[in-house]
């Protein structure tokens, strides 16, 4: 059985000299370049479910990456002590909170509908999409290493158009533990075809070398790493019970009116059975309301009267709201596994979850997503978004002279580029990194009469 960890695990594209830090693995050196990059800062910007200056209390994608990275290092801390401690390696922590971290890395501002936007002005040039952004920002984007000469300056492309870029530099299996779809999107797609995830084909060589370190001991099956795994089910963990507890604080919904909602509109309910039966195979209407019966501790033993009014409490007191989501997160993570049975390669092997917990989460995260996100109050914020996101894109792609209106170190960059292609994904790549607000000046400088001529861009 291969390690949890190999040397080649730790390599990177350019070679480094590892300095002697006491107790500082690659790993953790990784996870130290992520936490003080731009690009992660910049998540503080851009909308989680509510937009952020509505209140100071809402998270926003920072605080989300933080919470994923923390309960992500939850459950690598009970799978070590519970399942894996027949083994003489266990997961390492540094580099599943790296994961966790790091997995919003490639969010446009506006969250989804940015992502549509910007994924339909790509559509013939490679698509857009989130996961495959976070790995080229990790990769290419961040300004830390370029490999070999400069040309004498830091832009990182030559004047002869040669992308010497390389991001943060990261170890091979920290940016396996990202790669989340193992499908390169194709660089031309039809007018309605759907959204692909996968990684753009700027990055295939790339992915080519994170495969060709972290070796699988049995192929055959899509690539993703145990640590991938425990960063994804810890997203779903913190989306579904802390975008349900921001729901709450915003006055959306509470718990007995979400159950009232679910299972007094026979089409609601259909809808919601349709999304959780896509991850849990067979799913029935009375599995699905004991699940959420469990989860918003459905008293059946008061009267209707007593349970709506201790609801009420619940969404409203912070004390009871902390308490309500503490005991969600407690449940789900002790409801999960590592399936060390089917594989000769931990580093491979499938996270389990129990149905029933599978079943909680997929409920909860699914009708947040039909009764929050898909509300009038939250699809007008939505559809002014990707309004905003298309028209900073198609007027920076203008053939003319679109592109005077970038900051002046990616003018030099599209100056150097040579091909189409690659001057539209930089565009790309200024315009996914745009912070809500930025992206809302950044319209309204094009659009209205009034902002200021000497605020820079």
């Amino acid at each position: 059985m291969p390690n949890l960890y190999e040397a080649s695990d730790y390599s990177r594209v350019l070679d480094e000299k590892e300095e002697s830090d006491l107790g500082r693995s690659p790993f953790r050196r990784d996870y130290g370049r992520l936490l003080h990059s731009p690009s992660f800062r910049r998540l503080q910007g851009k909308t989680q479910l509510f937009p952020g200056h509505e209140t100071d209390f809402f998270r926003n994608r920072l605080t989300h990456s933080l919470e994923v990275a923390q309960v992500a290092k939850g459950i690598a801390e009970l799978l070590n002590a519970r399942d894996l401690v027949k083994f003489t390696q266990k997961l390492d922590v540094d580099l599943i909170e790296f994961a966790g971290l790091a997995h919003d890395l490639g969010h446009p501002p506006f969250g989804h509908n940015g992502e549509k936007a910007l994924d339909k002005c790509m559509r013939l040039h490679g698509g857009f999409e989130g996961n495959a952004q976070t790995l080229r920002i990790l990769s290419r984007v961040e300004k830390k290493v370029h490999s070999g000469d400069r040309d004498g300056d830091s832009c990182g492309i030559t004047e002869a158009g040669v992308d010497r870029r390389l991001g943060l530099n990261l170890t091979y299996r920290s940016m396996a533990s990202i790669l989340k779809y193992d499908e390169e999107i194709p660089s031309e797609r039809d007018e309605n075809a759907a959204l692909v995830k996968g990684y753009y084909n700027s990055e295939r060589n790339l992915v080519s070398k994170i495969k060709s370190s972290v070796k699988r001991a049995d192929s055959g099956t899509a690539f993703k790493t145990i640590e991938c795994q425990v960063m994804d089910i810890a997203d779903d963990i913190a989306y579904c019970t802390y975008d349900l507890e921001d729901a709450m604080k915003g006055g959306f919904s509470h718990p007995m009116q979400l159950l009232a909602r679910v299972f007094g509109d026979a089409e609601l309910l259909k809808k919601l059975i349709t999304k959780v039966d896509k991850e849990v195979a067979g799913v029935t209407e009375k599995e699905i309301y004991t699940a959420l019966s469990e989860i918003f501790f459905l008293d059946t033993s008061v009267g209707s009267l007593e349970q709506y009014a201790q609801s009420k409490l619940t969404a409203s007191d912070a004390k009871l709201r902390s308490e309500f989501t503490s005991a969600m997160i407690g449940d789900f993570i002790r409801g999960i596994g590592i399936d060390t049975g089917t594989t000769e390669d931990l580093r491979f092997a499938k996270l389990t979850v129990d149905r029933s917990i599978k079943i909680q989460i997929e409920s909860v995260k699914h009708l947040n997503f039909l009764l929050t996100i898909m509300s009038p109050r939250l699809k007008i914020v939505e559809f002014r978004g990707y309004e905003v996101v298309q028209t900073i894109f198609n007027t920076l792609c203008d053939e003319k002279d679109g592109w005077l209106l970038l900051p002046d170190d990616i003018q030099v960059m599209h100056g150097r580029l040579k091909d189409e292609v690659d001057r539209r994904r930089l565009v790309c790549d200024f315009v996914a990194g745009m912070t809500d607000r930025y992206a809302i000046e950044f319209y309204s400088r094009l659009k209205e009469s009034g902002p200021s001529i000497f605020k820079p861009f």
